[in-house]
């Protein structure tokens, strides 16, 4: 428990010193922050689009760094958390879409069960949805490395969370509704918890709870917002009367078909869809502002590596922005996949810095494995890299400057090579060359086309990212010798996922 002056207040932590009164290294604590749909022009600090409001995310980019050419593994959310939470492409256990994506499998750790392993205390606090997991399966928080829990599991729930009911009583008022809206309990640990209030909210109580339960000993916090998936209506009845917005009801199975009424719910069809998701995204904004400040009153802020990204890119369907990217969640184009990326760890990066090189978020496990002094053997199965030693902290190693003023590390380190694989799209980039291929007349784009009104593109695409980063050009026909070196660096990655090295870690065979 954290320590508390006479009041019962807690106290602020002070750095620990040595015989000769130095301050000691401490361990630090692991703070990773998700959220879900987030559209890369939706920070404020960017200023792309002036209807944005995110003080918070803007702190941790002043305070920390931000990485222009950082990437999830998938553009939808269960094969990305999947990657994510073990610091591998989760191709390798056969995660590439809604239909087969799983947590890893046991020989393969969690970066919660890692840390564990490093005397980390480990909690987990909001959605789930690696795929279809059921409380005590592998895919829920208790059972892959996390000693505090309290979470939903979309994967129960067409991959969503209701942002204000979850109880017994709402199952059974919504009836047939209860499965598309979300409205099952959550979960403590092992145990069910209803609660019937703003999701958002609890999360970050949860958090900061466990914050401060754990403040003198080193933690691993996962905090995974369902902001701002869709439906974004869905908010505290003072909020829709502070920002003058109208209710909006939730599927009522007498009202029509569930297809028919989700065409209506999502853009450009929702009245106000735009002013309901920027009211989510302000709201998780001040939750997160809420940890940070909790963390500068403890004194952990420079204790705390807190890392923020979004699970895949935003969904213009639930009127996110991805500009100036193209495309959206559920695409292999840039706006499907590369996503808001922030790391802060006061006095070990650079305060402001931007860097370029290709990040991932498979990244955080050794990135965090490696700042917890982890011996690196822990993490060498990881495709990820550490970014701590990927790119020079120092101001000196700043050769550019980014479109916001700040200093940009051009080469940031980073991956050499990035790939997606869905099954039915792929792609890979390799330095500035991106080469992209979707299936022609492939039954999962139409539908997604259908029903998301998205495009995911047929056949090949070719383009560079340093001349077209909104890919508008196709250069698959002019530039033959590029695309064929990507095709083959696409296949031969593809035949190491499908029979390549083992993923068992060390001390786990």
């Amino acid at each position: 428990m954290p320590a508390t002056d006479t009041t019962g207040q807690p106290t602020t932590r002070q750095p620990t010193t040595d015989t000769t009164g130095q301050p000691t290294t401490r361990r630090p604590n692991i703070m990773v922050i998700v959220s879900d749909d987030h559209g890369y022009a939706d920070r404020s600090i960017l200023g792309v689009q002036d209807d944005v409001s995110t003080p918070a995310m803007d702190r941790l980019a002043a305070q920390g760094v931000s990485y222009s050419n950082a990437y999830v593994t998938a553009p939808i959310c269960s094969p990305s958390r999947a990657g994510l939470a073990a610091g591998c492409y989760q191709q390798r256990w056969g995660a590439r879409w809604f239909t087969d994506s799983e947590i890893c499998p046991p020989q393969v750790p969690t970066i919660a069960e890692l840390l564990r392993g490093e005397g980390y205390a480990t909690g987990y606090f909001g959605k789930v949805h690696y795929g279809t997991e059921h409380s005590g399966d592998r895919g829920t928080p208790p059972q892959h490395g996390y000693d505090e829990s309290f979470y939903g599991l979309a994967g129960e729930s067409m991959g969503r969370l209701n942002y204000m009911h979850h109880s017994e009583e709402s199952v059974q008022d919504y009836g047939e509704a209860a499965f598309p809206m979300a409205v099952q309990p959550l979960w403590n640990g092992e145990e069910p918890q209803e609660l019937e209030g703003f999701l958002t909210d609890a999360i970050g109580e949860r958090t900061r709870q466990f914050v401060a339960d754990h403040a003198d000993t080193p933690f691993l916090a996962t905090v995974a917002f369902n902001a701002v998936h869709n439906f974004c209506w869905q908010l505290p009845a003072e909020e829709l009367e502070k920002r003058g917005l109208p209710a909006y009801g939730d599927w009522n199975p007498g009202a029509g078909e569930y297809i028919d009424w989700y065409d209506g719910a999502i853009s450009p069809h929702l009245e106000n869809g735009r002013a309901y998701y920027l009211a989510q995204l302000e709201l998780m904004d001040a939750q997160i502002g809420l940890i940070l400040d909790q963390l500068d009153e403890l004194g952990l802020a420079e204790d705390t590596l807190v890392i923020y990204l979004t699970d895949n890119g935003g969904s213009t369907c639930n009127y996110g922005v991805n500009l100036p990217l193209r495309g959206t969640k559920y695409t292999l184009w840039e706006g499907g996949v590369r996503v808001p990326f922030l790391l802060r760890w006061p006095g070990h990066v650079t305060a402001g810095e931007t860097r370029a090189g290709l990040t991932s978020a498979m990244d955080i496990v050794p990135t965090a494995l490696a700042a917890a002094g982890a011996d690196p053997a822990v993490h060498a199965h990881c495709d990820g890299l550490d970014l701590l030693a990927a790119a020079p902290a120092t101001p000196d190693a700043a050769t550019e400057t980014g479109a916001d003023g700040t200093p940009t590390t051009a080469s940031g380190g980073g991956h050499e090579v990035l790939h997606w694989d869905c099954g039915w799209q792929w792609s890979v980039r390799k330095g500035d060359w991106k080469l992209h291929w979707a299936e022609p007349d492939s039954p999962v784009a139409q539908a997604i086309r259908d029903v998301e009104h998205a495009e995911p593109g047929s056949g090949y695409f070719l383009c560079n990212l340093a001349d077209d980063p909104a890919e508008t050009t196709n250069l698959h026909g002019t530039e033959p010798i590029v695309a064929a070196e990507l095709t083959a660096l696409h296949d031969a990655w593809a035949a190491s996922i499908a029979g390549g090295r083992s993923l068992s870690a060390a001390g786990r065979d």
